[in-house]
């Protein structure tokens, strides 16, 4: 286990220094939005349809960060060591649905949405080895409720190859720099109403429980974005150029974590969902949402 939180600390400290020198297309060709009233979303269609705007409707302060291909929301995963470098160190598989650290962006096989949901399939990119994997196929639902958007994930793997058990990003959350306080639930009251813990994370990335599977980075003012995934416990995290701006490279990250073997036949899905507000009030919404789902 300590293994494979070297390599995630490895990956994380590449990552980041990597794309302050990375500028993919943001033209508005690039784009495609969903609004309901409340909430608006956007999603890249040059990096692989990844979540890269949320904001409230009619702002114009998108809190994410879509710094490159690797900097979204969006899924990525990782396999065995095969051969690949990244920034001149050895790399291993790893199908990101963005693009690649070359500036190569995932191809989208697949849109359709209208003004409150969207479905995508793209087809994973090899964050070091800059090729398609025609293996893997990234899917996603999105749907828009009240100030929740709703993201349903599937990864199918077709290859012949079996990869080990390592952590992977359930999903990877990058949010903009000023969203400096990290806020999750850590303790063994989860939905009681007991204190929330706020962090800043530094740099590398440093590891946590999220005993309630949320977390949240908010602003000076305690606004900010959260994410709800069900099925994960632990989250990494980290921030990169503290106090720096997104033209800097700067960011938030964090991201659910789980322990998966990708293997032949892995057919692999799991519930995102992001929401906007103050602490306990997207506290409030996360548990609506885990008791609905409970009934």
């Amino acid at each position: 286990m300590q293994r494979t939180h070297q390599f995630i600390a490895c990956f994380l400290f590449l990552f980041a220094v990597s794309a302050v020198a990375q500028h993919p297309d943001i033209g508005p060709a690039h784009w495609v939005y969903l609004d309901n009233g409340q909430v608006r979303l956007g999603v890249k269609k040059s990096s692989g349809a990844g979540i890269a705007y949320l904001s409230l409707s009619g702002s114009e302060r998108n809190l994410l960060n879509h710094f490159d291909h690797g900097r979204l929301v969006q899924q990525s995963y990782y396999g065995k060591e095969d051969g690949t470098l990244w920034a001149g160190k050895p790399w291993r598989w790893n199908p990101v649905q963005g693009g690649d650290y070359k500036h190569g962006a995932a191809k989208v096989l697949e849109l359709k949405s209208d003004k409150t949901t969207l479905y995508a399939k793209s087809l994973g990119r090899h964050w070091s080895g800059c090729v398609d994997l025609p293996e893997v196929t990234f899917e996603q639902w999105i749907t828009l409720t009240g100030k929740v958007a709703h993201v349903r994930y599937k990864l199918t793997y077709t290859g012949t190859n079996s990869h080990p058990k390592v952590h992977q990003e359930v999903p990877a959350v990058f949010v903009e720099p000023d969203l400096h306080a990290l806020v999750t639930y850590i303790g063994t009251k989860p939905w009681t109403g007991d204190a929330l813990q706020t962090t800043q994370p530094g740099w590398p990335n440093e590891y946590k429980n999220i005993t309630e599977n949320w977390a949240a980075y908010v602003d000076k003012d305690n606004f900010g974005v959260g994410a709800y995934v069900p099925i994960a416990s632990k989250i990494t995290c980290y921030r990169y150029n503290a106090g720096g701006t997104t033209k800097q490279g700067a960011c938030s990250y964090f991201a659910p974590i789980i322990d998966l073997a990708i293997v032949p036949g892995t057919v692999f899905e799991y519930d995102l969902y992001l929401t906007l507000g103050q602490p306990e009030e997207m506290r409030e919404t996360f548990k609506k949402i885990r008791d609905r789902k409970a009934k």
